[in-house]
């Protein structure tokens, strides 16, 4: 029975491992299974990564939208396994899995060695802080649910306990309802969020909290007046946000910030973060109650260490045009971790959700002519535009491809459809078409029937 073994269960990993399960594993006793899937993953569920800048500000609670992999293998017909990837052994087939423990509990599992005939990787990226001082000490990232859920109890904290501070914010020209008492001194904001890198995370975040802030108010938890005491700051290093995207996209985008009230710093390059302010290399010194690092993504440091699998310079693994590691044909990866060439461009496949998407579906048949002894097909990738979400105000993007014949801008309720469109594509890759239907429908209903901002 071939052993397939995919280890990270993020969009690609996850849709890969449910195809396979579907096609060739079992989920019944009686009907024995094709070939042997298991996935593996260093945590119990899944959330969809794109959803993180939700999670943060408040407006989506986690835990509705969490998919456990062990639930998702018994329905499915693949095996899952808990753990981190530590090792690789490719003369023997082997990779090895860290010990599993809990704080409370101790050791849960012990290492572990798994033997597989094919091995896909798809374990993403995580957070590049650039080497710069105080980042990853003093700033949140938004790799994951813990930390996406850190920052969101941190924001509260702040704005519960900022009308506190209104003494000193009197006397700087803030009168109590947050209005200047002198029109000659500018509002001075009680909190202040700034988060460092314009990219789609950072600039999803800055809109998404310009709500909350007013659904915080609104509910009581605090005597702020969300529009001049809750200061965003979007600090980008670049020229302009939004720098993988069209400039024209970046300037719509960029427009509908400004009216939102969030500050944009272009061209200033973090030199220092501390517990309360940003340095930037032109001189500046920016106030930072709360600071994200949303800068620049890398791909995890044991890849570097896979028994002599090639690496880039931001260590991805690179792959040739099948998905196949540069070094064995019997190791593939997908997504954000992988480096994959696309033909007619100087950069390789982007890391974007819809590229993992595409590989994980590419990768479903390729394996299929694979078991059936046939050569494997070339993957190539297909570019349909981008969406980026400004929370329930708006959303602007492009649509490009064989999707229009070309690329045109796109902004508006159109573009907030298409950009909520792109999540239950997923959730139907996972559950099929009839429970994603439902599963919108029970969105739907939660969101009738509770504070449109996690409030605890």
């Amino acid at each position: 029975m071939h052993r397939f073994i995919i280890v990270g269960g993020g969009a690609g990993g996850l849709e890969l491992a449910t195809r396979l399960g579907d096609r060739f594993g079992s989920t019944d006793s009686k009907t024995p299974p094709r070939a042997q899937v298991t996935l593996v993953d260093r945590y119990p569920t899944h959330i969809w990564k794109p959803l993180l800048h939700e999670v943060a500000a408040g407006s989506m609670d986690p835990f509705t939208q969490e998919l456990e992999y062990a639930a998702q293998a018994l329905w499915h017909g693949f095996e899952f396994q808990q753990g981190d990837l530590i090792g690789l052994d490719r003369a023997n087939k082997r990779i090895k899995i860290g010990a599993l423990r809990d704080e409370e509990a101790g050791e849960v599992l012990p290492e572990r060695e798994l033997e597989y005939d094919t091995l896909v990787i798809a374990i993403g990226s995580t957070t590049h802080y650039f080497g710069v001082e105080g980042a990853q000490e003093y700033a949140i990232a938004l790799d994951t649910v813990s930390q996406a859920e850190l920052f969101r109890k941190r924001l509260i904290a702040a704005c519960m306990g900022a009308e506190h501070y209104a003494p000193e914010l009197v006397a700087a020209g803030i009168d109590e309802e947050g209005e200047g008492e002198n029109e000659n001194v500018d509002p001075v904001p009680r909190i202040q969020v700034a988060i460092v890198g314009a990219g789609a995370t950072g600039v999803e975040l800055s809109a998404e909290l310009r709500n909350t802030a007013q659904v915080l108010s609104a509910y009581g938890l605090h005597k702020l007046n969300p529009k001049h005491d809750i200061g965003i700051v979007l600090i980008e290093a670049g020229p302009r946000i939004l720098p993988a995207l069209q400039e024209r996209v970046s300037n719509a985008t960029a427009k509908l910030l400004t009216k939102l009230g969030v500050k944009i710093l272009t061209g200033e390059t973090v030199s220092q973060v501390t517990r309360d302010s940003i340095r930037t290399a032109s001189g500046k010194t920016i106030r930072a109650d709360l600071t994200v690092w949303a800068a620049g993504i890398k791909a995890p440091a044991i890849l570097s260490k896979l028994d002599g699998l090639p690496t880039n310079r931001l260590g991805q693994l690179i792959v040739r045009r099948m998905l196949q590691t540069e070094t064995d044909d019997n190791i593939f990866a997908l997504g954000d971790c992988a480096a994959c060439p696309w033909p007619g461009n100087e950069r390789g496949v982007p890391p974007r959700a819809q590229a993992a998407h595409q590989q994980a579906s590419f990768l479903f048949k390729s394996f299929q002519r694979l078991l059936e002894g046939k050569p494997l097909p070339d993957y190539t990738y297909r570019d349909f535009g981008s969406l980026v979400s400004l929370g329930h105000y708006s959303a602007v993007g492009s649509l490009m491809g064989g999707l229009i014949g070309g690329n045109m801008l796109i902004e508006g309720l159109f573009a907030r459809f298409m950009y909520m469109s792109l999540y239950r594509l997923h959730i139907a890759a996972l559950h099929g078409y009839a429970r994603m239907v439902l599963d919108t429908v029970a969105h739907w209903l939660r969101r009738s029937t509770a504070p449109r901002v996690k409030l605890h």
